[in-house]
């Protein structure tokens, strides 16, 4: 089989590798796991046989994550979020506008994540040896830790002595051992596996796993040393109609082992029919709401003219804060008496959402001060307003009479929002857990006291946003 044609996409102002060919009439998007380098791999005899198959039943679309093989390096840590977008922006460039995710390792989570955020884009996902959670944590104990996994490299990188951990199958044969060391030192250096492994440790994507809502098939060998099959299990547990497969052998590289049944479980989940249609959940996304409203607004209107009210919301208040919404490539949905409500992931999509609308709201808090110099020096008033966000599934529609309609979107994440808005103090934003999960590397929050929402039976985990990390 000759070496495909290496391509690039741009991704967030980075250069992203990508190879497609195969025959098949379905797509399959190939994300990798932590190392990878597209024209490398076809060197390989397993490899080659393995894209050979797939490409009987599919048109196969490989990449090189960013940070890995042919693809640009990144400066600092970037988020789960925008290393997701690599998925999106390769699927453009290669004219797929649906496609089968065959997710390996860590680029599992990455897979579950786009999944949950672009179900349109996914007919099926696959899940080989990935694991919601990248390091170990007190309620997570199925991966090691991360000082025990930078040790490791430190240890073995670029050595032999790796390979019998990624492949304990071929642990006796010395040439194959050696070629494995090789192929590590051509895809990364102990210091750029460093860095990608931190940048790892942010990955968590548990909060996610339930707005999963397409076919998904989780792949675990048996006695896999890299991800155990406890991962796996997690994630079949809580995938939505998930199904499992555990496979006895203990090779972590999908090319080893016992490939033709790996091979032969995608070929058989891409094409069966006992499985949840895909378009049973269309019009679903994950999404994240946001509102504002502006505190004690009821006595504030009583001391103002009807013309003086106008001008401050219109010109003073929606104005600019729509703005910013659209600064952060969110979506203006409605404006509520004194409140605004936006949304990052429904119906434009890029990833981040959960992050951008943090980041919008903090921007709204220090845009209140610049207002309230232009409020006092017009017509000698001040406003403070409070902020919710909450992230979670929603569904599309249009609902209220043929008179006025109202809401484009439904679900928990907009009743949340309204209500944490409402709890919030002057120049307050309150968080839901789920937002608080994607965005807690970035931003500084206090824990609120535990409490109930008014109108919703469970009880929810609140943080308030002090600032930027």
């Amino acid at each position: 089989m000759p070496i495909p044609e290496s391509r690039y996409a741009e991704s967030d102002g980075l250069s992203i590798a990508y190879q497609v060919f195969g025959s098949g009439a379905q797509d399959l998007v190939f994300v990798p796991g932590i190392i990878s380098h597209m024209e490398e791999n076809w060197q390989y005899d397993n490899h080659v046989h393995m894209m050979r198959r797939l490409g009987q039943h599919f048109r196969v679309i490989c990449f090189d994550k960013r940070g890995q093989g042919m693809s640009d390096r990144f400066d600092g840590v970037p988020t789960l979020e925008q290393r997701m977008d690599d998925v999106r922006a390769v699927m453009h460039a290669a004219g797929s506008n649906r496609a089968v995710l065959f997710a390996y390792s860590e680029g599992g989570a990455m897979g579950a994540l786009f999944t949950a955020t672009y179900p349109a884009k996914v007919e099926r996902l696959v899940l080989f040896a990935a694991m919601a959670r990248f390091s170990k944590a007190p309620d997570y104990p199925h991966s090691p830790t991360l000082a025990r996994m930078l040790q490791a490299v430190a240890d073995t990188w670029g050595t032999p002595a790796s390979a019998p951990m990624f492949a304990p199958g071929r642990a006796g044969d010395a040439d194959f051992c050696e070629r494995m060391a090789r192929y590590q030192r051509q895809t990364a250096s102990p210091s750029a596996m460093r860095r990608l492994m931190t940048a790892n440790d942010q990955i968590d994507v548990r909060a996610i796993l339930p707005q999963v809502r397409r076919p998904t098939l989780v792949l675990q060998r048996r006695g896999d040393l890299v991800v155990r099959c406890g991962n796996g299990r997690y994630l079949a547990d809580h995938i939505p109609d998930a199904v499992y497969l555990e496979l006895p052998g203990a090779d972590h590289l999908p090319t080893e082992g016992d490939m033709e049944a790996v091979i032969d479980a995608i070929d058989h989940f891409a094409d069966a029919t006992w499985v949840r249609e895909a378009d049973t959940q269309s019009g679903r996304f994950l999404s994240t709401v946001l509102f504002t409203d502006i505190r004690g607004f009821s006595g504030l209107s009583e001391r103002m003219t009807p013309g003086e009210l106008s001008d401050m919301l219109n010109l003073h208040y929606f104005s600019p804060l729509d703005n910013i919404i659209f600064e952060y490539n969110g979506t203006l949905d409605k404006h509520i008496g004194d409140s605004i409500m936006g949304i990052f992931g429904a119906p434009i999509q890029y990833g981040d959402d959960a992050l951008r609308a943090v980041a919008s709201a903090l921007r709204m808090r220090e845009e209140m001060a610049v207002i309230n110099d232009r409020l006092a020096a017009g017509i000698n008033k001040s406003i403070s307003i409070g902020i919710g966000i909450s992230t979670g599934e929603v569904m599309a529609g249009i609902f209220g009479s043929s008179r006025k309609k109202e809401y484009t979107i439904f679900g928990l994440p907009v009743v949340l929002a309204a209500r944490l808005e409402h709890l919030a103090r002057p120049d307050e934003i309150l968080i839901c857990d789920e937002t608080y999960q994607q965005v807690r590397e970035f931003v500084h929050v206090e824990k609120m006291a535990f409490q109930s929402v008014k109108g919703i039976e469970k009880q929810f985990d609140f943080y308030g946003v002090l600032g930027k990390k």
